[in-house]
């Protein structure tokens, strides 16, 4: 029987009231939940109104010229001028231009001729800029514009190529600034815009977020990742958090059409305030070495002697004389520690130690035939790089094939030993098979196997009578001046 309001009056104030409750419940719930959208749409749409009116008046625009010489030339008139600090950023072909390994040629003139655009951020009131060292490198002069039109000429107090960073300074007083933010409470995925001059535009904003943080494509940076659109003409300018602080300079971008493709790099902030203090005080970084040169650790390097995971930075050459060889550190050992602080990976090696004062004492702990061992070494400072060349084989009398392998062998001669220091091993002659397979070729010097030091090669004969053909066999071999581990597998 269907139940009805007027069969039964005394239900009917009732169902009325059960009826406006539940209306009333479902209006207050609706508008609960326009609330929470409304809310929802604000966290994940921002407004970088309030940061843009904040920060905008301390990024500048930055000019240069450079001046023309005879026989030198720019860009074809055709290109326009805030393309040529992409063009040469990225080692992008001018186009119009002849590739004369000269350069191109244009006629004398000796006038400035526009060079580049980028952006900068103003440090403090008394006029100090940040920008890129890429923006002002070989420039005769810099120009830097504010966003109320005024125009500087800037001198340029020091730059560093290897961080990228420069600083400069306009003769002005009362300058809007910057704040200088935390990168290490900098999280991943959290939102930051940019500002900057892309094509000379002044004042473009673009917003994204942190893709990654601590992204290795530098010695001595671990530089910030966004999807923030950047282009030629952004370079130096800053990124900031939502809380208007500038965590970064944005330097650099990876694209294979030359146009933004959603991924670009910023310096970190702390790492650039650094370098501009040292260039502030004395012009020129100073930066601590010990002397090694140093790659990755694969994780079948790894595991075949005996490290566990892949940590650390292997030491694939050691300066004649320099700090580590006096330290006692070897070719191929693994520097896993310096004073205590791990080293995770390779980059963050010269990390460390190039913030390491020279003539400063370290204590480094390396990883060497299955043992971790502390030697203690003395920093030196780091100066221009030059160029080494390889150290040149001697003539040796071939061994017999050694089959599991796939090595022929023989002992070092005198010369070859004095190259090597007084260290021992046994050049290869011949690699076949195994050996081939795992890269060893004719040249190589054989310096252990499976953690066990070679003298010679009735040593190295013996080591090799001793494996296990279903295991793989790691081999620390020095190619010229370099020093690597391969993993040989006897099996396959």
């Amino acid at each position: 029987m269907q139940l009805q309001p007027s069969s039964f009056p005394f239900l009917a104030p009732v169902l009325r009231a059960l009826c406006s409750g539940a209306l009333g419940l479902a209006l207050a719930i609706g508008a609960g939940a326009a609330v929470t959208t409304a809310q929802a749409q604000t966290q994940v749409l921002p407004d970088f109104s309030e940061l843009v009116e904040k920060v905008g008046p301390a990024v500048v625009n930055i000019r240069t010229t450079e001046r023309a010489r005879a026989g030198r030339g720019g860009a074809s008139p055709q290109i326009d001028e805030e393309l040529l600090e992409f063009f040469r950023r990225f080692g992008v072909p001018i186009p119009g231009q002849p590739q004369d390994p000269r350069g191109p040629q244009q006629p004398p003139g000796g006038e400035p001729q526009p060079r580049g655009v980028g952006s900068g951020f103003i440090l403090n009131a008394d006029g100090y800029v940040m920008t890129n060292a890429h923006v002002v490198e070989g420039a005769e002069d810099v120009m830097v514009t504010l966003t109320d039109s005024r125009e500087f000429k800037a001198e340029v107090i020091g730059t560093d190529k290897r961080t990228d960073v420069a600083l400069l300074r306009i003769k002005a007083n009362g300058l809007p600034f910057v704040r200088i933010g935390d990168v290490s409470r900098l999280k991943v995925g959290e939102w930051v815009i940019a500002i900057g001059s892309p094509f000379n535009l002044d004042n473009t904003v673009t917003a994204g977020i942190v893709s990654a943080k601590a992204r290795d494509t530098g010695d001595f940076l671990p530089f910030i990742q966004t999807d923030v659109a950047i282009n030629p003409g952004n370079s130096g300018g800053p990124l900031i958090n939502m809380r208007g602080e500038v965590v970064g300079i944005n330097s650099q971008i990876y694209s294979r059409s030359g146009g933004f493709m959603g991924i670009s790099f910023a310096i970190p902030i702390d790492e650039a305030s650094s370098v501009a203090e040292q260039l502030r005080v004395s012009g020129r970084v100073i930066r601590g070495r010990i002397g090694v040169q140093i790659d990755q650790v694969t994780k079948e390097v790894a595991e075949a002697i005996g490290l566990g995971k892949p940590t650390g930075a292997l030491v694939r050459s050691v300066e004649s004389g320099g700090p580590a060889e006096k330290a006692g550190v070897e070719a191929g050992d693994i520097i896993t520690k310096v004073d205590g602080r791990v080293v995770d990976k390779a980059g963050d090696l010269p990390r460390v130690i190039g913030r390491m004062k020279p003539g400063s004492k370290a204590t480094l702990q390396v990883f060497r035939r299955g043992n971790h061992r502390d030697l203690n070494v003395t920093v030196a400072e780091l100066q221009v790089e030059q160029a080494r060349g390889p150290a040149g084989p001697g003539g040796n009398e071939p061994a017999a094939t050694v089959g599991l392998l796939g090595l022929a062998v023989s002992d070092l001669s005198d010369a070859q030993k004095r190259a090597l220091k007084g260290k021992s091993g046994v050049r290869v002659e011949s690699a076949e098979g195994p050996a081939a397979r795992a890269g060893l070729r004719p040249g190589d010097v054989v310096l252990s196997i499976d953690n066990i030091e070679i003298g010679n090669v009735k040593q190295f004969e013996a080591v090799v009578a001793k494996l296990d053909e279903n295991k793989p066999v790691n081999v620390l071999l020095r190619r010229g001046e370099w020093v690597s581990y391969v993993v040989i597998r006897p099996s396959r």
